[in-house]
């Protein structure tokens, strides 16, 4: 008879930051090193949650509050069951990211929220996805921490500066916080 696997704590990091910030790539490469550990992980990816989740919401205050609400209730449920649930999404509405602490907070599942710090020029130069060229063109509008607001957190559990840093750097600070908070 095997024994059965051991209980793994749950947990929620939320990354937030502005667009090309590198939230994604530092949430894919902390769950590829969960993964190694044997941490159960998933990444929600703001995008393709939009595709899946939340398709047909525009980019209103309100549409934008549906979208991360609805991710943190999703994360919050992954969480609460032993998964390490990594949350790229810019959510730039501090009430929002409240929301989602609360529900989490109520169900006493931990939540860490981590502000990916990248500068606006060093995102805009890294324009993985044309935003910010399509915006200077005239092609876009209300593109987030441009002529769109994105609400700085006041108190993150960590504010994680990417400029000239290397993933695996910013990574391993990362789960420092994990370890310090106990969940890895």
């Amino acid at each position: 008879m095997t024994a059965p696997a051991p209980v793994q704590r749950g947990a929620t990091v939320w990354l937030t930051g502005l667009p090309s910030a590198g939230k994604t790539t530092l949430a894919c490469a902390l769950a590829e090193r969960l993964r190694a550990e044997g941490h159960r992980v998933e990444v929600l990816d703001g995008d393709e949650i939009r595709e899946f989740l939340s398709q047909g919401l525009g980019f209103s205050r309100e549409d934008r509050h549906t979208n991360v609400t609805r991710i943190g209730f999703v994360a919050q449920k992954l969480a609460a069951n032993g998964v390490k649930v990594l949350a790229p999404v810019i959510a730039p509405f501090a009430d929002s990211r409240d929301a989602v602490r609360a529900r989490h907070a109520a169900n006493g599942t931990p939540f860490l929220e981590v502000h990916v710090a990248t500068p606006v020029d060093v995102c805009s130069a890294r324009d993985v996805k044309g935003l910010y060229a399509k915006q200077a063109a005239g092609e876009l509008s209300g593109l987030t921490g441009v002529d769109d607001p994105y609400e700085v957190p006041e108190n993150p559990d960590l504010r994680l500066r990417t400029e000239g840093r290397t993933t695996a750097d910013t990574v391993t600070e990362l789960h420092r916080l994990l370890i310090r908070k106990g969940l890895v």
